[in-house]
């Protein structure tokens, strides 16, 4: 399994620095995991958009989605389609209405939002929590504490596992989907501090003991806004976990 970090900015991109997305790879297969601001340009600058396979969306705020509206461009009216190489249609996974939020993100007034469908470019599926099939890759999505429905997810290919809180604020599920996972990709939004709302982000030190409560080999860190002192939050976690890492745009893991 390789992991690809096409932007790792959190909240909103940031000075030459991308939002949230990453790609997942195993048997040739490209899945996509979030597609926020600027993440299509680094994809473009990494290998041919037309390599998706799926794209899974853990929530649908812009920074995790709203390069999908570019990729609708793409997929639709690129002079050189390659198909029938590759279907038409991307499968595109997220909360029950995703259909409905990225048709309106992509539709310019109430006019088109009338009528806009995004069908013919993607096959919407709703994420529900449980475990699924996609491509070679067993995922299984759990709901987070966010203030938008959000799911953590987890996926696992030939023995290896790699767990993805998605934003989210402490609670139980996290737990479950990080136990005895090789890799934890935890978002760590801020440092830690009692002003913190509750349900919305993690700090680099409740990253730190998630990886360390779970069990995880390796903890890595992302989501950090721009505003935030990344050092800092690193120094938070590794009290917890010593090893934990800051992810970088560009860096690819094999897992």
């Amino acid at each position: 399994m390789r992991l690809t970090i096409l932007g790792c900015s959190g909240s909103i991109p940031g000075p030459n620095a991308a939002a949230s997305g990453y790609l997942i790879e195993a048997d040739g297969f490209v899945l996509g995991l979030e597609l926020g601001n600027g993440t299509l340009a680094r994809l473009q600058g990494l290998r041919d958009p037309f390599d998706l396979d799926a794209l899974i969306l853990s929530h649908l705020h812009p920074d995790h989605c709203a390069d999908v509206s570019a990729l609708t461009v793409l997929r639709r009216y690129h002079p050189a389609l390659p198909y029938p190489a590759r279907p038409r249609r991307l499968p595109v996974y997220g909360p029950s209405d995703v259909h409905e939020r990225l048709a309106y993100a992509y539709a310019a007034n109430e006019e088109e939002r009338a009528t806009t469908d995004l069908s013919d470019v993607f096959a919407f599926e709703v994420l529900c929590a449980g475990p699924m099939e996609i491509g070679p890759f067993e995922v299984t999505a759990v709901p987070v504490d966010h203030p938008t429905p959000a799911f953590g997810l987890r996926f696992a290919h030939g023995g290896t596992t790699l767990a993805y809180t998605g934003d989210t604020g402490v609670c139980d599920t996290l737990t479950d989907l990080a136990a005895g996972v090789d890799v934890l990709l935890s978002e760590a939004s801020w440092t830690d501090s009692p002003d913190r709302p509750s349900g919305v982000h993690l700090s680099g030190k409740e990253a730190g003991e998630l990886g360390r409560k779970a069990g995880a080999g390796r903890l890595l860190l992302t989501h950090v806004a721009p505003w935030t002192d990344r050092d800092a939050v690193l120094a938070e976690a590794a009290v917890a976990f010593p090893e934990a890492e800051l992810v970088e745009q560009g860096a690819v893991y094999d897992l």
